[in-house]
């Protein structure tokens, strides 16, 4: 049986040998993340030219995701590093301040003391200090430790319920967006956005600089949970970032809230990663918890089309033990997945002739028990549309371009292949499209398959017919 969901793992420290990122890869990595919050870009540009090597060397495809820093809403730093806060004490973060010491401490976010106002609760180091803000005074914010406890530097700032100003793309984020283009990253993951526009400003800088990666939105803020729908609309993907998201709505409203989004998502045709924590105890244990075994397990239950890995996998200890992990999870909760096609299709309208032929090849697959779907596609609309419905049968999408065979390495229940035929001739096509299939041991002679293609041949979007085809036997 093969796994379904896709697998999203950080690069860092612990991972960026050849060796290490090999075995991660053999493991079942689909997609590596490269945290642009961390190194410089000539880092990034050679470990993404790494990834490109092993997957050649490994007969892998494997996806490249450039992921922005975006807003810097952090505190500054302290002499020493890190100080204690005691619960009642008072604190001052001032925009002016230069170190910080035990009452008071800079902020790299200078437009903060405009966001907030007295009653106002800050949440600082992902919630586990948690400070009342008592008055404004120009620059500095006095606030009441209400939740104490060690505090040290560069630690992020949220406001509970949302409400800060700060613009999903900053000055650095521009120039990394370029780097991405350069890097030719498949996936670009955009931090804190809280509407439809900041993803359409950031497809507009992406394709500027001549990249065609695929957005995913970073749902972390209030304000992007209200405009979820609006966000969902001009992206191709979001990621459940569960973290920032936790700090801002209240750990107990995540939940709920990732379920939403996933079926949201896939109602609309749109990719879904789920992200934070998943694993984190594999940082320094070999074995995951019982928690983050269903955690993982849930989310592919929800219909994620990826799980992410973060620090397990940039900074851990045993990156390869937590992809081995993760990858048998999912397996396992696939197996206990619920299959009702049918009942999929009954508020549906199909209005293009493509996505009609995609829906007719899940319906066909489902009842005759085919051995797979083989959508031969130029842009990788037909298998987007096929993986949005769980019909139990492995989708192989068969593509000359190789842009396409990357970005579909996201796709939950799709396999990529590459298709060297560039003719017109459809029976050679077919031909060429079994051999793929035998080559990589999806099929054998005999064989049952339901297969999508677009007449003419080779043009986008043209997806226009269904075959049922028994394997090594040719003709209409």
């Amino acid at each position: 049986m093969q796994r379904s969901t896709k697998i999203v793992a950080t690069l860092g420290p612990a991972s960026s040998e050849k060796a290490v990122l090999r075995a991660m890869v053999a493991a079942g990595v689909d997609v590596v993340r490269m945290n642009f919050s961390h190194g410089l870009a000539e880092d990034h540009l050679a470990r993404a030219d790494l990834v490109r090597e092993v997957s050649r060397e490994l007969g892998r495809t494997v996806g490249i995701m450039v992921d922005l820093q975006g807003p810097k809403i952090r505190i500054g730093k302290f002499d020493g590093g890190r100080i204690t806060l005691a619960d009642g004490a008072a604190f001052v973060l001032d925009a002016e301040c230069g170190m910080g010491d035990s009452g008071r401490v800079g902020l790299d976010y200078r437009e903060l003391p405009n966001d907030v106002r007295a009653g106002d609760e800050l949440l600082l180091d992902d919630g586990r200090i948690t400070l009342k803000v008592q008055r404004v005074e120009g620059a500095s914010i006095h606030t009441l430790v209400t939740h104490g406890g060690e505090l040290s530097n560069n630690k992020g700032i949220n406001r509970r319920g949302g409400g800060l100003t700060a613009p999903a793309l900053t000055a650095k984020d521009m120039d990394d967006i370029r780097v991405a283009a350069r890097m030719k990253a498949d996936f670009l993951a955009v931090s804190f956005p809280k509407s439809g526009s900041d993803m359409y400003m950031a497809r507009e800088l992406m394709r500027a600089a001549g990249g065609k990666a695929l957005l995913v939105a970073k749902i972390e803020r209030t304000e992007a949970v209200k405009a979820l729908e609006e966000i969902l609309e001009a992206s191709d993907a979001i990621m459940v970032a569960r973290g920032d998201l936790a700090v801002e709505v209240g750990d107990a409203a995540v939940p709920a809230l990732q379920k939403r989004m996933i079926r949201l998502a896939r109602e609309r045709n749109k990719l879904t990663i789920t992200a934070t924590q998943m694993m984190e105890s594999m940082i320094s244990s070999s074995v995951p918890t019982r928690a983050e075994v269903s955690d993982v397990a849930n989310a592919v239950l929800d219909g994620t089309d990826a799980v992410m890995l973060s620090a397990e996998t940039a900074a851990g200890k045993y990156p390869v033990h937590t992809v081995e992990a993760m990858a048998r999870v999912c397996l396992e909760a696939e197996k206990s997945a619920d299959l009702e096609l049918d009942r999929e299709f009954l508020n549906r309208v199909f209005t293009r002739v493509d996505q009609s032929i995609a829906m007719g090849a899940l319906f066909t697959a489902f009842h005759l028990k085919v051995k797979c779907i083989a959508a031969l596609t130029q842009s990788g609309s037909t298998a987007l549309w096929m993986s949005r419905v769980n019909c139990g049968v492995p989708i192989y999408a068969l593509t000359p371009e190789i842009g396409t065979r990357y970005r579909l390495t996201l796709f939950r229940d799709v396999y990529p292949l590459m298709i060297q035929y560039f003719g017109s001739d459809r029976e050679q096509l077919l031909l060429e499209a079994e051999r793929q299939l035998k080559q990589h041991g999806a099929v054998q002679d005999g064989d049952l398959i339901v297969l999508t293609i677009g007449e003419p041949i080779g043009k986008s979007g043209g997806t226009n017919t269904l075959k049922i085809v028994r394997v090594g036997e040719h003709g209409d």
